[in-house]
């Protein structure tokens, strides 16, 4: 008898790759897992997942589950949706009290663990939910599966799956976004024709698959373009050189590795590559720059967090031209804003357009009142600031048993057309010279740019707002500092005063005048001609190091209070 899956948009799509060509790759052990053997493993795998079940319906319920990166976690996930239910990834780098909130909040009825984090899951739910929790383990893919069995997609009665991933947790308790299979499926197809991918492109992934950037960009969306995806996690510098490099080394064709055409990652990686790469050794030096050259590296993509200018121009300085596209989103809406596949349309600061799908307005935050696309620059010259709203079918739909937190951050639209989602982030629009030329219909009209989060990013200071994101990047374009964070510091003269927390460049900590050690008023001297006086830092505090979250995110709040007290 035929194995059967629901006749989701994903599934058709890999029913539709060639059955033989490559689906994934295990970076380490060059194992090969087909399309076609991935269909198979994937109704197999739901079949075990509703046996453990019992007689309980799965439509619906949520089902997390703790995999490593690899073929078995995509065939769990997939596992998941084909029983109708909605996927809860968990990451193994959490504490078990962090586990064991997010099954209880999001009242999971079972949880899948690989052999590797078997011990980790019996930890987690032993304090009272053994009860109430179903555990079973991932079966473990060894081969590539070369079945040719066909796989009987059936159509649903009640599409009640997708995926729930939990917020960062940054202004209160995490809370559970619900992405149903439908909004998965638009985020994915939106991307598809903003980036093109193909079943030529071959994509390297470094990064965790509890966050939205790794799970659709790099994982959801490649699979129904009939990508290539090789897992190569945890991250290691080392490691991903000497993989971008092996295509173009001199060995023989036959044990050539495929070149890696499309990467995406966070700023700290792109930064972790540059700062590495001098301590590479011929051929692997010239090997390296061929790989991330254009022609073999079609698609460089930082996102998650902002990307500084200095770290865009080293990167194409080292690439022989390449230049990173960046983009906007968040756990709640996936991709909305990105900059175009024409290099002209990849503005230094700039976050692009609206993408396929996406509906994007800004709101005065203090008025209520939307800026018109055209109203750019107010009557007196200045560039109306607003908060980025969006809309469309790539937008989550609530979040999970929390009806006062999604009330909260939709309003009502005017037209009659659907609620709009608030983002909470500040932006422009601006008008760039020679962008938007290209032949992508959706990459039009005014750009946006990121001021930063309305409640850290947006510094009020002597009656000036100021964006700490603005003043980063600056911050980050001189040679003495590394890493940079601006926040905003509780000031009874000025409401607010403007801070930086900074890492110094080895060797540049005694580059201040008179040898001295570089400090706060050489920082405002490097600045001067730079920025407006009342945006220059009054105060800088150097540290050993800035603590991120996986997607090298910044927790600002936490970071004032440890950097400068409580009372700040």
């Amino acid at each position: 008898m035929a194995s059967s899956l629901p006749r989701l948009a994903v599934f058709e799509a890999i029913a539709s790759h060639e059955p033989q060509s490559s689906a994934v790759i295990h970076c380490t052990s060059g194992r090969h897992f087909t399309y076609g053997g991935l269909l198979k493993d994937v109704a197999n795998a739901k079949d075990k997942l509703c046996q453990a079940a019992g007689d309980q319906s799965m439509d619906g319920q949520r089902v997390a589950f703790l995999v490593e990166n690899g073929y078995d976690y995509v065939v769990t996930l997939l596992s998941i949706l084909g029983c109708n239910s909605i996927a809860v990834p968990l990451s193994s780098g959490f504490p078990a009290s962090e586990l064991r909130y997010i099954l209880e909040n999001s009242e999971t009825l079972m949880l899948v663990s690989s052999t590797k984090f078997q011990s980790k899951a019996e930890e987690v739910v032993k304090e009272g939910l053994e009860k109430t929790l179903k555990l079973a383990t991932v079966q473990k893919h060894l081969a590539g599966g070369k079945s040719t069995d066909q796989v009987q997609l059936d159509n649903l009665k009640d599409d009640a799956g997708g995926m729930m991933l939990y917020t960062s947790g940054t202004t209160s308790r995490p809370k559970g976004v619900l992405l149903p299979n439908s909004v998965l499926t638009a985020q994915s197809q939106s991307l598809l024709q903003a980036w093109k991918y193909t079943g030529s492109d071959h994509l390297l992934h470094v990064l965790p698959l509890h966050h939205i950037h790794g799970t659709v960009n790099a994982l959801l969306a490649p699979l129904f373009a009939g990508s290539c995806i090789e897992f190569l996690f945890p991250f290691n510098v080392k490691a991903v050189w000497d993989r971008l490099a092996a295509p173009f080394l001199p060995t023989s064709d036959s044990l050539k590795k495929p070149s890696i055409t499309f990467l995406t990652v966070v700023p700290t990686i792109y930064n972790r590559l540059l700062s590495s790469h001098p301590e590479l050794k011929s051929p692997e030096l010239e090997a390296s720059r061929e790989a991330l050259s254009p022609s073999n590296l079609r698609l460089n993509i930082s996102g998650s967090a902002a990307l500084p200018t200095p770290t865009k121009s080293a990167w194409s300085e080292l690439s022989n031209g390449n230049v990173l596209l960046e983009r906007y989103g968040m756990t709640e809406v996936g991709m909305a804003l990105s900059c175009g596949l024409d290099y002209a349309d990849r503005v230094d600061g700039s976050v692009g357009w609206p993408l396929p799908f996406v509906e994007a307005r800004l709101v005065n935050s203090e008025t209520g009142a939307v800026i018109p696309l055209g109203e750019e620059k107010d009557s007196n010259g200045k560039e109306p600031e607003g908060e980025i709203q969006l809309r469309g079918p790539t937008v989550f739909k609530k979040y999970w048993r929390n009806e006062k937190a999604t009330s909260e951050e939709f309003v009502d639209g005017e037209d009659g057309k659907g609620r709009w989602f608030k983002t909470g982030d500040a932006a422009i629009r601006r008008e760039v010279e020679g962008a938007g030329q290209s032949d992508q219909d959706w990459a039009r009209g005014p750009m946006y740019f990121i001021r930063g989060r309305k409640s850290v990013d947006i510094i009020k200071s002597g009656g000036e707002k100021v964006s700490a994101l603005e003043i980063e990047r600056e911050l980050l374009s001189l040679p003495q500092i590394s890493e940079a964070a601006v926040v905003g510091v509780a000031s009874e003269q000025w409401g607010q005063k403007v801070a930086a927390v900074v890492v110094l460049r080895p060797g540049q900590a005694t580059t201040g005048r008179g040898g001295k050690t570089w400090g706060v008023m050489d920082m405002r001297r490097a600045l001067k001609e730079k920025l407006a006086n009342y945006k220059i830092p009054q105060e800088m505090k150097v540290v050993d190091a800035i603590p991120k979250n996986a997607m090298g995110k910044i927790n600002k709040k936490s970071l004032v209070k440890e950097v400068f007290g409580d009372d700040a």
